[in-house]
């Protein structure tokens, strides 16, 4: 409806859709993994390449969610949180090595088939000058050179993104150490303000004595006039029957 706001979503709502989405990426690890075997050629290349950006997402979002079940205060939303980071952590690093062992052995596969490809070539009396292989050699070369430089960029990028979630996280905690602070200081107000109702009660006490005090002296010396006057009164009487 018009004019409703609309929610703003919960640290628990933001870790359930990462954990979301980190399920869907390590289904299709899984599923990338076990198809290495059966393919070949640009589709096997394809496949891996696949297969590493999805490990990369996921360990973006491991990391996501690490900081959000951090970032919880409540206990009870808090630990089941840390508890399916660390099985989720440790599925991800074995999604990771068979990933890692598949790429090996298909790569070790693809050599192979090369070899024994150029073998039957060169068996064969193909035309296969040393020219052509040397241009292979090259194109090959060129191939890892791009590949590593893709690896460092994925690198550069999740070094930078681990940066931020630091620096989020050194954010978390002063947050958390200023929020200390100022419950402390709202504590002694408190403190400061009993303290005072005390001493304005105590300086009321004193002053009620104080005119209790006052009150009793006058009443004493009242009665010590009067006990005077009555003397003087008294005697004055007796002076004037004995004339």
């Amino acid at each position: 409806e018009r004019g409703q706001k609309a929610e703003v979503p919960t640290m628990s709502q933001i870790f359930d859709a990462y954990e979301k989405e980190f399920l869907e990426f390590t289904a299709s690890i899984a599923r990338n993994t076990s198809s290495l075997p059966s393919l070949a050629g640009d589709a096997k290349v394809q496949k891996m390449s696949e297969t590493e950006s999805d490990v990369a997402e996921a360990e973006a979002l491991i990391r996501r969610m690490d900081l959000e079940a951090r970032s919880t205060q409540n206990p009870a939303a808090k630990n089941p949180m840390l508890n399916k980071l660390r099985d989720y952590k440790s599925e991800l690093a074995r999604l990771k090595r068979e990933s890692q062992l598949a790429s090996r052995a298909a790569n070790e596969a693809n050599n192979r088939s090369q070899l024994l490809a150029g073998a039957e070539l060169d068996d064969s009396g193909a035309p296969t000058s040393s020219s052509q292989r040397d241009r292979m050699a090259q194109a090959t070369q060129q191939l890892d050179r791009t590949g590593n430089r893709i690896q460092d960029g994925k690198r550069t990028l999740l070094e930078t993104e681990d940066l931020g979630v630091s620096i989020l996280q050194d954010l978390h905690r002063q947050r958390d150490t200023i929020s200390s602070a100022r419950e402390h200081i709202h504590a002694a107000d408190d403190t400061i303000g009993r303290s005072r109702k005390i001493l304005q009660s105590m300086g009321r006490r004193a002053m009620a004595n104080k005119a209790m005090l006052y009150g009793i002296i006058a009443m004493l010396f009242g009665a010590i006039l009067l006990v005077a006057y009555f003397k003087l009164f008294r005697s004055s009487d007796d002076d004037s029957g004995g004339e």
